[in-house]
């Protein structure tokens, strides 16, 4: 069950293409039973959800840290995780379901890069424990607005959330941009990921730019898995 591979998942995913079709599989088998996709998605597992989440690694840098917010299913997290392996991933969900699902998908997979959260956002303990990341991701959580009040306190000053959005998202920059601000992002541009894409990918790129204090040590993926 699914969609087939498309030809441009071997260009975002290289050598480690098993994996995200190894991932893509769990999702079509276990998916809908486990409230993670609706059921009209198995035929478009790739084109809306796998490659669109991968490709969004365009507007990431090399080697630094992502928290990725209100995960559900694994997106954008795992696909970015598969296709970016210089990457520390945090994936980071509320619902206990949800987690037990990005459990079995790290350790099926042997994602060593990526770590799971139980919580939301917005909670002192998750921001403890997640907070100065380079890069916070999201898809599909919520308004830009309240999005930012979640994202924007785990980023370090200089660092950016990247949150994929749809066709409106122009008008949802116009519309929050103050509050955006307010929250401590400088100004929202929006950019296109995975031009070669068939359903190329919109995010809105937002640096944080007002600090809430002094900031810890920024961290790497190879400071996060020294054993």
């Amino acid at each position: 069950m699914g969609d087939a591979t498309p030809p441009q998942a071997a260009a975002v995913f290289g050598d480690r293409l098993d994996l995200a079709e190894r991932f893509t599989a769990l999702l079509a088998e276990h998916g809908v039973e486990r409230g993670l996709i609706g059921p009209r998605e198995l035929d478009r597992l790739w084109t809306r959800h796998v490659l669109n989440s991968a490709v969004i690694g365009e507007q990431i840098a090399a080697g630094v840290a992502v928290v990725d917010v209100g995960s559900g299913a694994g997106l954008p997290g795992v696909p970015l995780a598969i296709a970016r392996p210089d990457l520390s991933v945090t994936l980071v969900e509320p619902m206990a379901r949800r987690v037990a699902w990005l459990d079995e998908v790290v350790e099926t997979l042997g994602l060593s890069t990526v770590t799971v959260v139980r919580g939301r956002a917005e909670e002192p303990a998750v921001r403890a424990e997640v907070a100065d990341a380079d890069v916070v991701t999201a898809r599909a959580v919520a308004p830009l607005a309240k999005l930012c009040t979640w994202c924007l306190p785990l980023v370090r000053p200089g660092g950016h959330v990247v949150a994929l959005k749809g066709a409106s998202a122009a008008e949802e920059v116009e519309r929050d941009r103050a509050a955006v601000a307010k929250a401590g992002g400088g100004a929202p541009r929006v950019a296109t990921c995975g031009s070669a894409l068939d359903e190329p990918t919109t995010v809105v790129v937002i640096e944080r730019i007002a600090s809430a204090g002094p900031s810890r040590p920024r961290r790497t993926r190879k400071d996060q898995h020294r054993a």
